[in-house]
């Protein structure tokens, strides 16, 4: 448990530290919040039990990527995350469709070629809500064993 605060302590002062001293980023800001999300909940994953084995894994076969892969305890967790800096449109949850579940379902079956046929495993979608103005700390919505299909 230490060990994740010193590790969250740590990467958030590179990234402060980086922010005073590198120039700023090109990348539009939806981007930066939704890799700042991943970040987020990755470390409230971790906190929850989580062992985080992957990040953003791509398949050469499919299109689209795995945000998070974990194991919580003995099933693997494909997590999808969604982020988001309002409540006020819909719910981040609501943006994982059946395209995107469809894509998620296809590196899943790539990435679980590799392991046991009886492996147990699941998909997950979080939900990332980041205050704006960085003053208030995320909130989580986690959404265990989702459907994959439609």
């Amino acid at each position: 448990m230490l060990f994740g605060y010193i590790a969250r302590g740590v990467t958030q002062f590179l990234g402060w530290l980086a922010r005073g001293t590198l120039p700023a980023p090109k990348e539009p800001f939806h981007l930066r919040t939704g890799r700042k999300g991943e970040d987020e909940a990755c470390f409230h994953l971790r906190k929850q039990g989580y062992v985080m084995v992957a990040r953003n894994f791509r398949s050469p076969r499919h299109r689209g990527e795995i945000d998070l892969i974990g194991w919580d305890h003995d099933v693997l967790c494909f997590i999808e995350v969604k982020t988001r800096t309002t409540h006020e449109v819909k719910p981040a949850e609501a943006a994982v469709d059946a395209h995107k579940r469809h894509e998620i379902a296809a590196v899943a079956r790539d990435y679980r070629r590799h392991l046991s046929d009886h492996c147990q495993w699941r998909f997950d979608v979080v939900s990332v809500y980041i205050d704006a103005s960085g003053v208030q700390r995320p909130q989580f919505e986690v959404f265990r064993n989702s459907r994959l299909t439609g």
